[in-house]
């Protein structure tokens, strides 16, 4: 014999079997789901492993209790085909298709699942964002060196000495008899000749200096500013705030 489930917890029953109405078992209670305006259950969230991964709802109204779960007033079939559940919660729209394919009426004022045994209101909140100021670097140029070569030409002056031959007339007074047979009294003449040196110059391409540029690298510190934005949240009215 069944009982009513008008004062049982069904949030309690989760794992418990579901039956249909010929007894046969159609998956676990997995969830169930309470009108969030009089936090009265209204659906039952099966979980049938044989159907796949596909979870069912099943309405409350008709359902009883039984000695070791939970007998709907529909048989497997039935529930097997009935609308897709994708979400958490139950949208109107999949709401009204619920209760068309269940025969049923009802008013739709959105639904929320339970959570740990309790009723679970829908939560609602805002995101607070702030802005973070990152600070990378990048490579330009900070300046330019550049090595230029030119010719100039400049007046060189270096002394050499010279050595130029002279002449210089030597008497030297001889006093020998001449052979009888020899002409003493002839004309004669002597050249000789006198040598001297003279300046020359030439010139020679000789390296002297290599000039080159190395560089070396300085490290500073820049301290960069800017503006972040950062919101806050106000919260108004009667409610406790968890200050973690």
């Amino acid at each position: 014999m069944g009982t009513s489930l008008q004062n049982v917890r069904l949030d309690q029953m989760r794992g418990t079997p579901v039956y249909d109405t010929d007894g046969d078992k159609i998956g676990d209670v997995e969830e169930i789901f309470y009108d969030l305006e009089t936090q009265t259950p209204e659906w039952i969230g099966v979980g049938t492993g044989f159907f796949g991964t596909k979870r069912v709802l099943v309405p409350v109204e008709g359902a009883s209790i039984r000695d070791d779960g939970i007998c709907v007033a529909y048989d497997k079939d039935h529930v097997k085909d009935s609308p897709d559940v994708d979400s958490d919660d139950i949208t109107t729209e999949t709401e009204q298709k619920l209760y068309s394919y269940y025969g049923l009426s009802g008013h739709t004022t959105g639904y929320g699942r339970t959570t740990d045994g309790d009723t679970d209101d829908t939560e609602e909140s805002v995101t607070r964002s702030e802005e973070e100021l990152r600070v990378g670097k990048e490579q330009t140029e900070g300046g330019r060196v550049r090595l230029r070569k030119w010719v100039e030409t400049e007046p060189v002056a270096l002394d050499v000495q010279l050595r130029q031959e002279t002449a210089r007339v030597v008497r030297e007074e001889i006093d020998e008899p001449i052979a009888r047979d020899t002409d003493a009294f002839t004309e004669q003449e002597v050249e000789v000749p006198l040598r001297a040196e003279q300046a020359v110059s030439s010139k020679q391409t000789v390296a002297k200096e290599r000039v080159g540029i190395q560089k070396d690298v300085d490290t500073r510190t820049e301290t960069v500013q800017d503006e972040v934005r950062k919101e806050r949240v106000d919260v108004e009215g009667d409610a406790d705030v968890d200050r973690g």
